[in-house]
């Protein structure tokens, strides 16, 4: 059992308002992620939100996740890993995997997780991560013995540095779209012409 954590409580500072309530191909960023979770193999989804967040969700897919807030979202991203982490766990004390996602790499597809997660038995590989532009990143998926790595991260530090440091156990997939993710209000206008220019 693969489950998969979305990591969606960043405060969007540089953008101004929330990026989760972005709109691409007609629908927000945080739907969208959150369709993308639910279609692949991984099961549960855990959603991890900022504690006043109040995203609005289809009532279907609402229930078809868990929900839990970050009371220390400010901290930075390490304390919603240990948040999603926590509450995947205590949902299914038996799962061998877990992906992290974010909701800010639009094109990140089912097709890519369910890759990762069969990447991750063929390779035999305790850690699976996407490829883009010369580096490694998100979406990115851990065996159960990297959870305690994973559990002990603190402030502004990511997954990346437990990818670092057991790099010798780490598989990659090809994601070249990886790379697009929304930090500013440019970034929202690239993509958008991107999606007008190429589709």
């Amino acid at each position: 059992m693969t489950g998969l954590v979305l990591l969606a409580a960043g405060a969007s500072t540089r953008l101004g308002k929330p990026k989760q309530e972005l709109y691409f191909e007609g629908m927000t960023l945080f739907e969208r992620a959150i369709k993308t979770a639910l279609g692949s193999a991984c099961t549960p989804v855990v959603v991890v939100q900022r504690a006043e967040a109040t995203f609005a969700l289809p009532e279907a897919i609402a229930h078809a996740v868990t929900m839990v807030q970050n009371p220390e979202w400010q901290e930075g991203m390490a304390s919603s890993i240990r948040c999603g982490l926590t509450k995947l766990l205590a949902l299914a004390p038996d799962v061998s995997a877990c992906i992290f996602m974010v909701c800010d790499q639009p094109f990140v597809q089912e097709s890519l997780l369910d890759n990762m997660i069969q990447t991750k038995h063929e390779s035999r590989k305790g850690i699976v991560a996407s490829a883009y532009k010369d580096t490694i990143g998100t979406p990115v998926l851990f065996d159960k013995r990297y959870f305690p790595d994973l559990l002990s991260l603190q402030g502004q530090e990511g997954a990346k540095k437990v990818v670092l440091k057991y790099k010798q156990d780490a598989a990659t997939v090809p994601f070249p779209l990886g790379y697009i993710d929304i930090d500013t209000a440019e970034d929202y206008d690239s993509l958008i012409n991107l999606k007008n220019n190429t589709f």
